[in-house]
């Protein structure tokens, strides 16, 4: 195994400290502004959930050395509007081969650097995604699926473009888990896969922690037949799978170092990361 040291992981805690004050004062002038009875949108701050940002929140960072798995391995990324507009030519010239960029969450929100972002990565040479961060008390996964694919979440058959990934992790406005119970989240998920499926004619990567997947769907629900993991784990191995996958497709080990945004090791060489992209 070669051993290679994380990068420290405070970019984005930083940003987050720096918003926390706005956050509040911003929700107060929001509240005192609707009228009397009014539902406000549960969805605020859409541009502050990215791949792993409750990940980061709730698995903590072990500060270990990376060990790398002695299978070969193809270096990644992921991105959201916390990164802008990105240079790819120097991501690609880093060395990255795949890159998943944030296009939605809900039903309301899409990207604004999504075009830039899925784009650019494709037309520096690497294997591009998109993904969709779910908020299950809001919409029906069915719902949320056909936003998705309306908003840059499809899929094509060029060689270069994943299938849709589902970002499932700890809510980011409340209860963890939505509010759902586990067979309810279960059912909801099925419900977005279902829906992609039947849109794309391929089934979504789905992006989960291992400690969320057991605290949510209380490790049942089996999707390992049909859906590529991407799992998230900060701990310097990709650690223990979800239900019944035997190994994930992804391991997103940190969320800072080489490349702008999260870091992603694909598990195999670059014919396994083509292989997924041609289904």
């Amino acid at each position: 195994m070669a051993l290679l040291r994380r990068s420290p992981r405070t970019g984005r805690k930083s940003r987050l400290a720096a918003l926390s004050v706005a956050t509040v004062v911003c929700g107060a002038l929001f509240a005192a502004a609707q009228p009397a009875g009014a539902s406000a949108d549960p969805v605020t701050h859409p541009e502050r959930d990215w791949l792993g940002s409750q990940v980061a929140r709730h698995v903590p960072d072990s500060g270990k050395v990376l060990l790398r798995p002695a299978v070969a391995q193809t270096p990644g990324l992921d991105v959201s509007s916390w990164q802008g507009n990105v240079s790819w030519s120097a991501v690609a010239a880093n060395g990255a081969r795949f890159a998943y960029s944030k296009a939605t969450e809900s039903t309301n929100y899409t990207n604004p650097y999504f075009s830039q972002q899925y784009t650019g990565a494709y037309n520096a040479g690497l294997v591009h995604g998109a993904y969709h961060f779910a908020t299950p008390n809001t919409s029906s996964g069915a719902a949320q699926a056909d936003y998705f694919v309306a908003h840059g979440g499809g899929w094509s058959r060029d060689g270069k473009t994943f299938p849709g990934m589902l970002d499932m992790e700890w809510n980011p406005y409340g209860a963890a888990c939505y509010g759902l119970s586990a067979s309810g989240m279960v059912n909801w998920i099925l419900s977005f896969s279902n829906e992609y499926h039947a849109k794309t004619s391929r089934w979504p990567v789905i992006y989960t922690a291992t400690s969320w997947w057991s605290q949510c769907t209380g490790n049942t629900g089996d999707f390992s037949s049909t859906n590529p993991l991407m799992l998230a784990n900060y701990n310097g191995s990709p650690g223990p799978m979800p239900y019944n996958w035997g190994f994930q497709t992804i391991w997103q080990f940190a969320d800072a170092g080489t490349f702008p945004g999260d870091q992603d090791y694909f598990n195999g060489d670059y014919s396994r990361v083509q292989a997924l992209a041609n289904g």
